[in-house]
């Protein structure tokens, strides 16, 4: 092993999702085997076009993308164009990748990486489960292949995001997260004597709506990256909506995180009260690399698939009434701050490499 982390990341690439794929591209302490794609944010099409162009434009087309699930396990899939916008990338325009999906799709591909370096990687997972659950149907033994699983998803104890107790990724596809525990139950014979079970971590809602991106933020980034400090003032500027303008609109990677950051602080502006946006995606991703920047508490989980105002809540045991082992790592702290002032930093260095390696001559 190279002391890099081989990590697979599951998408349904919408804008922070992007912003993931940015930050694990600008972490030399990932090495990015693979992306698979799963529809959730935005239909399956769009969300590999959004992944091969966000790889592209990060600077690493050498990565395999795979296109997996199109729908999930049993429910019907519902998209969020309204939060992400009408092609999951808000305001952002990216040119069409050059290249294509790899051609084994994303559980197949799931499934080998984990049989060709068993112990060795780690599978996070940024949308609905469903490529994981379908993985798993493969290849029973997978909890015991990789070296661990972390998942962006649930609201353990806050409310949800999606209805008042749900959580969108879960709310998508929660029968794939149902089938994704049982397949990790500490007790499973698939999952004993192989190299490396761990329980699943789970970042719900709890801790990443602690991170607030905000205009600030962003206007540090563009400052760190290159762009002069009138340009980036503009971001600031109380009395227009954040646009990127002079070297942060000539800079490809500045003009993306803004054209898409602008439509997620819209839509938190509307319906959180605050002009910013909790970036969870990539907090799982830095905390994936980093497990240092969580603290977690083991628990038993369920998923309550039944109709009415509970569907797809997660239902941790607190206080352990149920006498079960627990299931999964629960983040319940983050270290939120910290995380925001990697990012900025990480994405800057990579918005300043990619600007070097395109300029003319």
């Amino acid at each position: 092993m190279s002391g890099r982390l081989p990590l697979v990341l599951d998408v349904d690439t919408g804008i922070d999702d992007s912003l993931a794929l940015l930050y694990a591209c600008a972490s030399s302490e990932a090495e990015l085997v693979a992306v698979t794609c799963v529809a959730g944010n935005v239909p399956l099409a769009v969300v590999v076009e959004n992944t091969l162009a966000v790889l592209e434009l990060a600077g690493r087309p050498d990565v395999p993308v795979h296109a997996g699930a199109s729908r999930p396990l049993v429910k019907p899939l519902v998209t969020t164009e309204e939060t992400h916008g009408p092609r999951g990338i808000g305001h952002a325009r990216l040119a069409v990748a050059a290249r294509v999906p790899a051609s084994d799709d994303a559980a197949g591909a799931i499934v080998r990486l984990a049989r060709d370096r068993p112990g060795e990687i780690r599978l996070a997972t940024l949308g609905p489960v469903t490529n994981l659950a379908r993985a798993l149907a493969l290849e029973p033994r997978l909890p015991a292949l990789l070296s661990g699983w972390t998942m962006m998803g649930g609201a353990f104890g806050v409310p949800g995001n999606t209805t008042p107790t749900s959580e969108w990724n879960v709310h998508v596809d929660p029968d794939a997260l149902v089938a994704c525990l049982a397949g990790w139950e500490p007790e499973a014979p698939s999952v004993r004597g192989g190299p490396g079970w761990l329980r699943p971590v789970a970042m719900g809602l709890d801790v990443t709506e602690r991170a607030w991106l905000l205009p600030e933020h962003v206007a540090t980034l563009a400052r760190r990256a290159g762009a002069t400090a009138a340009d980036a003032a503009v971001l600031l500027a109380p009395a227009s909506p954040m646009r990127p303008s002079g070297t942060i609109a000539a800079d490809p990677v500045l003009r993306f995180v803004v054209d898409a950051l602008r439509f997620y602080f819209e839509f938190h502006a509307a319906n959180d009260g605050f002009y910013g946006a909790f970036i969870h995606d990539p907090f799982v991703v830095a905390a994936t690399l980093d497990p240092g920047l969580v603290r977690t508490r083991a628990l038993a989980v369920d998923v309550e698939l039944g109709p009415g105002p509970a569907h797809a809540m997660t239902v941790a045991d607190w206080r352990g009434t149920t006498r079960r082992e627990p299931t999964m790592d629960i983040a319940v702290e983050a270290e939120a701050e910290a995380f925001l002032d990697r990012l900025v930093e990480r994405v800057a260095a990579l918005a300043a490499t990619r600007r070097a390696a395109t300029a003319p001559g």
